[in-house]
């Protein structure tokens, strides 16, 4: 099933970050922060997708490593990784979660007209995880659909 193309005809900020060799680009509107990698609390019996807790202002928020959704290695953290702080609505309930990247690049402008649907054969990720594939230059950028990851085993 492909996953549907995102609909609006307009640019948008993306925050563009590193994970296992690819660019991926999530919507900088629903990005609070980014942090340095500081100690991850492991919970027990939790999903390995979402094992950790971190502390942010006094607050507990849930760590996601994407790497794991995404089929890729566990890899030690380095000096680049970093927790990228995001707000997102799952099942009518806001959320904040830390994503994991390997590294975080920039904020961009992404040109929808640049983005196209997930291609149904040749990927090596879930096309449900992914609204589109987008195009800088010579690069692709990988467009996840940051709620159905955590909606979607």
């Amino acid at each position: 099933m492909t996953a549907p193309a995102i609909a609006d005809s307009s640019d948008f900020e993306a925050l563009t970050l590193g994970l296992g060799g690819e660019i991926f680009a999530i919507d900088a509107s629903i990005v609070h922060e980014i942090l340095d990698l500081v100690s991850v609390t492991e919970v027990p019996g939790a999903r390995e997708f979402v094992g950790g807790l971190i502390n942010v202002r006094g607050k507990v928020v849930p760590v996601a490593d994407l790497r794991l959704k995404f089929g890729m290695e566990r890899t030690p953290p380095t000096l680049d990784t970093r927790v990228v702080v995001v707000e997102i609505d799952l099942e009518g309930e806001t959320t904040v979660v830390g994503l994991l990247a390997d590294k975080v690049f920039e904020v961009t402008e992404i040109g929808r007209a640049s983005i196209e649907n997930t291609p149904d054969i040749g990927m090596k990720w879930r096309a449900e995880f992914i609204k589109g594939i987008g195009k800088r230059g010579t690069d692709f950028i990988v467009i996840p659909d940051i709620v159905r990851l955590f909606t979607i085993d």
